[in-house]
This record gives structure tokens, sequence and C-alpha cells, in this order.
């Protein structure tokens, strides 16, 4: 069983350094939208390109905040995820990346469309409302799971000293 563990463990491992590689791929690509566009003419097309650069940005943040709980969840603490504890915060963590890249690219779907084809204005809103209905729904569970907390208390004590394996 504990090789089969292993196993899993080098796996997230990998995964994480493929979310980092996308993460700086990503960085790498949004560095030269930022500087072809800082040596051309500063005009609306400039602002368009500085834009998406943006939205590129934020998708590495995700890549990188997602290759970061990995690590941390999967490989150094080798966590088990059942636990309500432990289940809010693994989710939180992932969540909170998510809902602000989603913001982002709503906005930056919303500048695009404003100066591009205001026809896709609706699809713009419509990424806006599901990022905030992503964020209630979050906040519902986090709600909900604080009561399954309660009943286990030891689990929010394991977790705790789960964290001290990253200090």
């Amino acid at each position: 069983m504990k090789l089969i563990l292993r196993f899993f463990t080098i796996v997230h491992g990998l995964m994480a350094v493929l979310f980092t590689c996308a993460a700086l791929m990503l960085i790498a690509i949004a560095a030269r939208i930022g500087s072809s566009t800082f040596a051309s003419q500063w005009d609306q097309a400039s602002a368009q390109s500085i834009i998406e650069a943006l939205g590129l940005l934020a998708g590495a943040v995700v890549a990188m905040q997602i290759a970061e709980t990995i690590v941390e969840e999967e490989v150094i603490r080798e966590a088990d995820v059942s636990a309500p504890t432990r289940v809010r915060r693994f989710v939180s963590r992932f969540l909170v990346v998510v809902v602000v890249a989603l913001a982002i690219e709503g906005l930056v779907a919303t500048f695009k469309a404003l100066h591009q084809d205001p026809s896709q204005l609706r699809y713009a809103a419509w990424l806006i409302a599901s990022t905030a209905l992503l964020l209630a729904a979050w906040g519902v569970f986090i709600y909900l799971n604080r009561s399954a907390e309660e009943l286990e208390p030891e689990a929010m004590a394991d977790a705790k000293r789960e964290d001290t394996k990253l200090h």
C-alpha cells in the first residue's frame, strides 16, 4: 500500500511541475506581448494587447496556485482530503484563485467586447454572472461545511498539525 501511495505522490509532483511549466509559458507569452506593445505606438490596439496579457497572467496565477496547492496538500503533507476541514481548505485554496481569475477574464472580455464587438457583451456578462454564482456557491459550501467541522473538532487539530510540515 505504501508503494501505491508513493506512486500517487510522484504523479502529483509531476502534475505540479507541468502546471508550473504551463504558468511559466503563459508568463513568457504575456511578457512578450507586453514588450512588443511597449515598443509600438501606444493606442487603443496597445491597450487591447495589454488587456490580453493581463488575461494570460491571470491564467498563469491559476496554474501556479494549483501547482502550489498540489505540492503542499499531496506531496508535502500527504494529506487525506476526506475530512471536512481538509476539504474546505483544499477547495477554498483552489476556488479563491479560480474566482479571481474568472473575474479578471470577465473584465478582459468586457473591455474586448466594448472596443471590438459589442455583440459579445452578453457573453462577458454571463461570465461575470457565473463567477458571482460560483462565489455565492462557495460561500454556501463554507457555511454548510463549518457545521460538519464542529462535529469533528479533531480534524481541525489534525489539519493544524499538518500545517507545521510547511514551516
